[in-house]
């Protein structure tokens, strides 16, 4: 949930309807059973976001409910007035990127609910359940900061009783891939708790983060094939600077492993560049990227069409990547768009300079302006005398001429008429 990962996308499922499966036929119910009876809400209508304001202001500590009865008390008093109530559902550890759904989720609603519950359905034996950052503080402070009106913060027994609950969801086909290859049972873990969290609190609205694309995708599926009537809401991913996806296990990873976490945005980022050449040329260039970064261990990346099914060879499409860093396992997706120019990109990534306009036409030189006139010239001095003839053949060099007075700025000189004869002296 959004604890786990923050962030994630809004989408149906493949195709498939999920099933709801019976672990354990023929048991008697327990009482997290019989509270779980009834818990698919009737569908009600989903009207627009009322402009009433949200009860809580700003810095007050919101409620903490921890049992049923609690819970059912505080909601009573938040849905006063015909409140709209919109759920984050949590694992706590919150981040920035748990701010920004908190802020959709108040956009949405008259009121804001939290869940805060480490889900242990959702863990595998080897995985970090126990180690899960737990900041139950830090936590109500940010929920206070954002004014949400209560958070409901059960224990596991109060949510599944004495043990793991008979019944759970089953995620379907779409819940055996990707993620649910590298985490066997993890999807039908969520589903359940979902299930389990819409039922107690029946909210109108449920927001969850974009960066669990497949965890959204089978919500989404799973509300629709169970007619829950909640209106699910996928936010952007929150990043770092850097491109990395914002998520409650970024603390696990040290300063070395942080600067080399980095390079599954840049996967997506070079996967999504490559998208115009189609899905397998996609895919070929995220992992080069990875291939190229030591001290990351790839699980997969993967192009997909918006449902999770096969990738098309034109039109949106979603790339997905899960690699470990260290200890640390990480996932991370962005949208692309397949056998076009323009690729899309993960969020907070920059855009690529667009094409160059051509250059317009030259404008035509204008016509040259008038020549000035020539200025007059001054008249010449005084020729002095011719020397002798020569004997005939070719004339004598002229004699100096007498000191010419200042010339005027000539104009262009037209050309020369024919000497004419000399005069004997």
């Amino acid at each position: 949930m959004n604890g786990s990962r923050p962030g994630t996308d809004t989408l149906g499922g493949p195709g498939s309807p999920a099933e709801v499966g019976l672990t354990s036929p023929g048991l008697a119910p327990t009482r997290s059973d019989r509270a779980a009876a009834g818990s698919v809400p009737s569908d009600r209508h989903l009207s627009p976001p009322s402009a009433a304001p949200r009860p809580v202001p700003a810095g007050d500590a919101p409620v903490v409910a921890r049992t049923r009865a609690e819970l059912a008390a505080a909601l009573g008093a938040v849905r006063r007035g015909g409140r709209r109530v919109a759920l984050v559902p949590t694992m706590g550890a919150l981040h920035e990127g748990h701010r920004s759904l908190l802020r959709e989720a108040g956009r949405r609603a008259d009121a804001v609910v939290v869940s805060v519950f480490v889900n242990p359905l959702q863990f595998g034996p080897a995985e970090d359940l126990d180690r899960y950052p737990r900041t139950f503080g830090e936590d109500i402070a940010m929920c206070a900061e954002e004014r949400v009106a209560l958070v409901f913060a059960p224990s596991s027994a109060e949510m599944y009783g004495a043990g793991r609950p008979h019944v759970t969801i089953h995620p379907g086909p779409l819940g055996d891939v990707l993620e649910g290859a590298s985490r066997p049972g993890h999807f039908a873990g969520v589903l359940t708790v979902v299930a389990k969290l819409f039922g107690l609190l029946r909210p109108d609205v449920a927001v969850f983060g974009e960066k669990d694309y497949q965890q959204l995708t089978l919500i989404r599926r799973m509300v629709t094939d169970l007619d829950l009537g909640v209106h699910v809401v996928g936010a952007s991913t929150v990043r770092e600077p850097d491109g990395l996806a914002l998520s409650s296990r970024n603390r696990y990873l040290s300063t070395v492993e942080r600067t080399k976490a980095a390079a599954l945005s840049w996967a997506l980022r070079a996967a999504g560049e490559a998208g115009a050449d189609g899905p397998d040329a996609a895919e070929r260039a995220g992992r080069a990227v990875l291939a190229r970064q030591t001290g990351v261990h790839v699980d997969y990346l993967a192009v997909r069409g918006v449902d999770l099914g096969p990738a098309p060879s034109t039109g949106d499409a979603r790339v997905l990547v899960a690699a470990r860093v260290g200890a640390t396992r990480l996932i991370d997706n962005a949208s692309l768009l397949l056998g076009r120019a323009a690729p899309a990109r993960p969020a907070g990534a920059a855009a690529p300079v667009g094409p160059v306009a051509p250059v317009g036409p030259v404008a035509p030189v204008g016509p040259v302006g008038p020549v000035a006139p020539v200025g007059p010239v001054s008249p010449a001095g005084p020729v002095g005398p011719v020397g002798p003839a020569g004997p005939a053949g070719p004339v004598g060099p002229v004699g100096s001429a007498g000191p010419v007075g200042p010339v005027g700025p000539v104009g262009p000189v037209g050309s020369v008429g024919p000497v004419g004869p000399v005069v004997p002296a």
